[in-house]
C-alpha cells in the first residue's frame, strides 16, 4: 500500500507560478471586445479518499486493500487556447499530475475518483492530454453568445452549426456529457457515475486519445460522430501509432421542454476493434494447460460493440435528474475503460439556493454494474483484469451509493466532502461492503 502523498514543494509552486501567470493575461482581450482572440486559464484539484477495514474472505493481485488505506491526488493544468486566422481555435493543455487513487487504483470497477488515473506516481510529472484545434461551421438561425471558459474561447455562434474537433483530447470531452454527472472535479467522482460504465471509450491509461469528432447542430438535435486511436495494448501507456486499432463512435442528441424545463437524451453506439483477448479463449486455453487464464495470451483481431442512453432532465430552478445506462456483449476484455458490461444509474444534484447557498451544490446517486456471463466465469477461474482480480469470485452486482456536497468558499475555489458505500466491490458478495469518505479541493479560473 502506498502512503499519503501530501502536497508537494514542486506541484506547490507550479500552482502559485500557474495562478500568477493566470492572474495577470487571463484576459486577452478588453472587456469591450466581442470575441476573445485568446486566453489563458488554470484548474488545480486534490483528492484525499479514504476507507476504514472492511471483511474480505480472501484477496487476489487486483484486489482492494481491506485494511484501512488512505491515498491522495492533485492535478494543476493550464488551459491556453487562440483564435486562428480561419476563426478556428487551437487549445493546449500542458498538465501537472502526482499521487495514487486507493490500492494503486485497483480493487473496483467502479472505480470511486475519477481523479485517479490507472498510474501512478510519488513524485510530481509533467504529461500533455490535450492538443486540439476545433473549428465551428455557422449554418444558420439565432446567433448564440458562446461564453469564456476552460478550452472555450468568448465568441458568438449561430444555432446551426457544425463542429470540427481534431488532435488529442478526451473521447468523453464530446461525447456522453451530462450536466449533473461529468465532472469529477466538480460534481460526482465515482467512474461509473460520471460516465456510462459499460462505454469503453478508447484512451490511453490517463483517458486520452488522438481522434476527431464532427457535431451537425440543427434545431433540437444533434448528431456526432467520431474516430479515435485504442492502446497499443489494452489499458496501456501508449497508443497505437498506426491506428490499426481504433474506434467508432455515434451519438444522437435530443433537446426537449417538459413542463417549462429543459432536458437532454442522447443515445450512443460504439464499436472497437483491435488486438484483444476473449474470454472463452483464455478459459480454454487455461483449461488445456492446467493454468490461470489470461487474456493477454489469447489476444487476435476482434470487435468490441456497444450502446449507452443517457438522460438528463431539469426538475425545477436548483434541482435536476439524470440517468444513464449502458451495455457492451461482454466476449472481449475491457480494452480502455473498465470490466463493466451492464450498468444503470440515477441521481439527484441540488443547487443551494433554498438555503442561501447558491453556488453550493449537494449530489446523490446510485449505479449498479454487471458482469457478462463469459466475464464472470473468467474471473472466477481466477482472470485478471484492467481493475479487478481477486483470484475468485462470488458474483453479484457491484452497487454502489455516492453522495457528495460542494461549498463553494469563494468564487474561484470550492471545498467537497464525498461518501461512497459499495456493495460487492468488484462482483464480489466474499468482500465488503465498504465504506469510502472524501474530501476535494478544487482551484478553477
Amino acid at each position: 500500500m502506498k502512503k499519503m502523498i501530501f502536497f508537494r514543494p514542486k506541484l506547490r509552486n507550479a500552482v502559485l507560478l500557474a495562478l500568477a501567470l493566470n492572474l495577470r493575461i487571463a484576459h486577452a482581450d478588453s472587456p469591450d471586445s466581442p470575441d476573445e482572440t485568446w486566453g489563458l486559464h488554470v484548474q488545480a484539484t486534490n483528492v484525499s479518499q479514504w476507507h476504514p477495514a472492511f471483511p474480505a474472505a480472501y484477496s487476489g493481485q487486483n484486489s482492494m486493500n481491506p485494511a484501512a488505506s488512505n491515498n491522495e491526488t492533485s492535478d494543476v493544468t493550464l488551459y491556453a487556447g487562440v483564435r486562428m486566422f480561419d476563426q478556428g481555435e487551437l487549445w493546449i493543455n500542458p498538465e501537472i499530475d502526482q499521487g495514487f487513487g486507493l490500492s494503486n487504483t485497483l480493487g473496483m470497477a467502479g472505480f470511486p475518483s475519477g481523479e485517479a488515473y490507472k498510474v501512478g506516481a510519488n513524485a510530481p510529472y509533467q504529461r500533455l492530454p490535450r492538443l486540439f484545434y476545433r473549428k465551428v461551421f455557422d449554418l444558420g438561425g439565432d446567433e448564440q453568445r458562446v461564453e469564456s471558459g476552460l478550452n472555450q474561447l468568448a465568441g458568438s455562434q449561430t444555432s446551426d452549426n457544425l463542429v470540427l474537433t481534431l488532435g488529442k483530447f478526451s473521447v468523453v470531452d464530446v461525447f456522453d456529457t451530462n450536466s449533473y454527472a461529468h465532472d469529477p472535479r466538480m460534481d460526482f467522482m465515482n467512474w461509473s457515475i460520471i460516465e456510462s460504465g459499460a462505454f469503453d471509450y478508447a484512451a490511453d491509461a490517463w483517458g486520452y486519445t488522438y481522434g476527431a469528432s464532427l457535431e451537425w447542430t440543427r434545431s433540437r438535435w444533434t448528431l456526432r460522430g467520431g474516430f479515435f486511436d485504442l492502446s497499443k495494448t489494452p489499458n496501456s501507456t501508449k497508443l497505437d501509432p498506426t491506428f490499426a486499432q481504433h474506434e467508432y463512435v455515434g451519438e444522437i442528441e435530443e433537446r426537449h421542454t417538459l413542463f417549462g424545463h429543459e432536458g437532454k437524451l442522447k443515445l450512443l453506439g460504439f464499436v472497437n476493434s483491435g488486438l484483444m483477448g476473449s474470454y472463452a479463449d483464455a478459459l480454454r486455453l487455461a483449461r488445456q494447460t492446467s493454468s490461470t487464464p489470461d487474456t493477454a495470451l489469447v489476444r487476435r483481431g476482434a470487435t468490441n460493440s456497444g450502446f449507452a442512453l443517457n438522460f438528463e432532465q431539469q426538475l425545477g430552478s436548483d434541482l435536476g435528474a439524470f440517468a444513464r445506462a449502458s451495455y457492451n456483449d461482454g466476449a472481449q476484455e475491457a480494452f480502455d475503460f473498465t470490466e463493466i458490461n451492464r450498468s444503470v444509474s440515477t441521481g439527484l444534484s441540488l443547487k443551494g439556493n433554498s438555503w442561501n447557498r447558491p453556488g453550493d451544490t449537494f449530489g446523490l446517486a446510485m449505479v449498479a454494474n454487471g458482469l457478462s456471463g463469459a466475464a464472470r466465469d473468467y474471473f472466477s477461474a481466477g482472470g485478471m483484469g484492467i481493475l479487478i482480480g481477486d483470484g475468485h469470485l462470488h458474483y453479484g452486482l457491484e452497487k454502489i451509493m455516492e453522495s457528495y456536497y460542494s461549498i463553494q468558499a469563494s468564487q474561484h475555489l470550492y471545498v467537497s466532502l464525498d461518501y461512497q458505500y459499495v456493495v460487492n466491490p468488484a462482483y464480489n458478495r466474499d468482500r465488503g461492503p465498504v465504506n469510502l469518505y472524501g474530501a476535494r479541493l478544487h482551484f478553477e479560473y
